[in-house]
């Protein structure tokens, strides 16, 4: 279904509107991370491990949309800081398999906490039914694009 055509693009604000609140998001993410010395971006890291099982580092770049070299960065700067650590694979030693260490678990631990906060500051305007309403537009967005993340941790049910 087409909803804009080049005429009246000046009147789309979709995407300023995506962008600033992913921007907010990580902000307040941010925010409450800096006591415990992580950006949003290792939150994200770190929550997705906790929460996924997601060992790799190129299952972790799926779901962050993040190229390789960045990646490996970022769990440099996560493993310096402790929180996790890299091991071979036994069953390939071209593999690397990222645990968390015993102060990562102990935060990871804390990540839904941390989490639920900043989500609702982020949502704290809006109504229950408005924030069920949003997430599931914001699913059928990703899943009519062929988000492979979507539709396999958010099931892909779009129906209200």
């Amino acid at each position: 279904m087409k909803h804009f055509a080049p005429d009246d693009f000046h009147n789309c604000h979709l995407g300023l509107l995506l962008g600033r609140a992913a921007l907010l998001k990580d902000r307040i993410i941010d925010t409450h991370m800096e006591p415990h010395g992580i950006t949003a971006a290792q939150f994200k890291v770190l929550i997705i491990m906790a929460q996924y099982g997601v060992d790799s580092p190129g299952e972790l770049c799926r779901h962050l949309s993040l190229d390789s070299g960045s990646m490996t960065r970022m769990l440099d700067r996560l493993e310096q800081k402790g929180f996790l650590a890299r091991q071979r694979s036994e069953a390939d030693r071209r593999q690397v398999r990222l645990v968390l260490t015993e102060q990562g678990q102990a935060l990871a631990d804390r990540l839904p906490h941390i989490g639920a906060e900043a989500m609702n500051e982020l949502a704290g305007a809006i109504t229950p039914d408005e924030l069920k309403t949003l997430e599931l537009i914001l699913k059928k967005i990703l899943v009519a694009a062929g988000d492979s993340i979507t539709l396999l941790r958010l099931g892909g049910n779009n129906e209200q």
